[in-house]
């Protein structure tokens, strides 16, 4: 059986698959984080959803990474799972910036 880790290094060979992959990577790693975190604080998705006063549907859509929460979410997210949020930019290779004229 072929690991998915595998196919994916192969996959990202292919240009459709790589654009597609660059254009939603934002909105799973968020919501690989926002799993992670929930897991840490030991809630279900629906306690967590009672902490938040939403749904657990919610709290599903969330981590299905098909979406970019707000910040306000974010927050009562972090509120809820007694944790912080951070923000970090990485640069990825560098920018070459054009000379003022």
């Amino acid at each position: 059986m072929t690991k998915i880790s595998t196919l994916h290094k192969r996959w990202l060979k292919e240009p459709a698959y790589k654009k597609a992959f660059e254009e939603t990577q934002i909105e799973f790693e968020i919501a690989k984080e926002i799993i992670e975190a929930r897991m840490k604080s030991g809630l279900s998705q629906e306690e967590l959803a009672t902490l938040m006063e939403t749904s657990q549907s919610a709290i599903a859509r969330l981590e299905s990474g098909t979406s970019l929460p707000s910040m306000r979410t974010l927050a009562k997210f972090a509120k809820a799972t007694n944790s912080q949020i951070q923000v970090h930019f990485k640069q990825i290779k560098p920018i070459k910036h054009k000379a003022a004229a």
